[in-house]
């Protein structure tokens, strides 16, 4: 699965859309947003909620489980997010 966030603040993904759906268990994060400083100081955060838009909640449910047993995610407020420890930017700014 790629996704492509276009718009990061403070580590958090607020836009993105899904490239690609195949292997929604190994989703790849492209980011082709501006970044300002501390935007991706540590692993970039999307919200279960958008990876569920993308993907289907079926398919969503069936993942989820394996993300939280390997730690790809975090909680915050309230809000369940995947963490992306390593992602890599679509183009050179």
């Amino acid at each position: 699965m790629r996704i492509v966030a276009t718009s990061v603040f403070e580590r958090v993904v607020y836009y993105c859309a899904c490239l690609d759906e195949r292997d929604p268990a190994h989703p790849v994060l492209e980011v082709d947003a501006l970044l300002r400083e501390d935007d991706a100081d540590g692993p970039l955060l999307l919200p279960v909620a958008d990876y569920k838009r993308m993907i289907g909640f079926d398919v969503a449910k069936a993942n989820l489980s394996g993300f939280r047993s390997a730690g790809r995610t975090e909680s915050r407020d309230g809000v369940e997010y995947l963490a992306f420890p390593v992602w890599k930017r679509t183009r050179e700014q």
